[in-house]
């Protein structure tokens, strides 16, 4: 089925079915994250390349959901909310799929491998990041009764536990990555300087996929607040 017409499909239901499906698919980009350090610190190049077209596939779904919401979001929406705020949402939500393949992207690129000092804590660090994005797809996926509640009684209590949990995730990623930094800083000059230069950028998006994830919850509690 044409992507055109899957979409369209989405949108003849409500315009938060298609917000909702898009930040489900940026978390599909982002739970691959998992099973491709594996891969990298396992040496399976086949694997990683495999993983990387699956990020890569679901980063480009994102890419055309965003479009087609960006074109068919009505200038109002049948509840109270702007639709400034709901296309900013929905950019938080893009930056995580776009996040994740770029992770992907210079891991696979450039071949890097894992030093054996950091391997384990890395896996506890993109676990956290993933998890971080699990938690804002589940805070986004409950849209659909917060508009039917009228922003009103129990689910709004629900979502902003949803986004208290969320940051507390974050906060725990940010923890993770200074013990990484840590560790790599201890091991480096034994590295090719090119190589430890670009693990501390994957560090740092490491790190800035779950203050995306984040972002996002931030942008539900702003529609919340107004």
């Amino acid at each position: 089925m044409p992507a055109g017409s899957y979409i369209s499909r989405i949108f003849a239901q409500s315009p938060v079915a298609g917000i909702e499906k898009h930040m489900s698919t940026a978390y599909v980009a982002a739970s691959h994250l998992v099973p491709f350090f594996r891969a990298i610190t396992a040496g399976d190049q086949a694997e990683v390349r495999r993983l990387f077209e699956e990020i890569d596939t679901a980063e480009r779904e994102a890419d055309a959901i965003k479009k087609e919401l960006r074109l068919r979001l009505p200038k109002t929406i049948f509840m109270p909310v702007a639709r400034a705020d709901v296309l900013d949402l929905i950019n938080a939500q893009d930056k995580v799929a776009n996040r994740a393949k770029d992770i992907a992207g210079i891991m696979t690129g450039r071949r890097l491998r894992l030093p054996e000092a950091t391997s384990a804590i890395f896996q506890d660090f993109v676990q956290r990041a993933v998890d971080a994005s699990a938690q804002a797809e589940k805070t986004v996926g409950e849209l659909s009764e917060l508009f039917e509640s009228g922003f009103r009684g129990k689910e709004v209590e629900i979502m902003e536990g949803m986004i208290e949990v969320l940051d507390e995730i974050e906060s725990e990623t940010d923890r993770i990555e200074i013990d990484i930094r840590e560790k790599l800083y201890e091991i480096e000059a034994t590295m090719p300087p090119i190589d430890a230069m670009f693990l501390y950028k994957i560090i740092d998006w490491i790190g800035e996929l779950a203050n995306d994830a984040q972002s996002v919850g931030h942008k539900v509690q702003l529609i919340l607040a107004r």
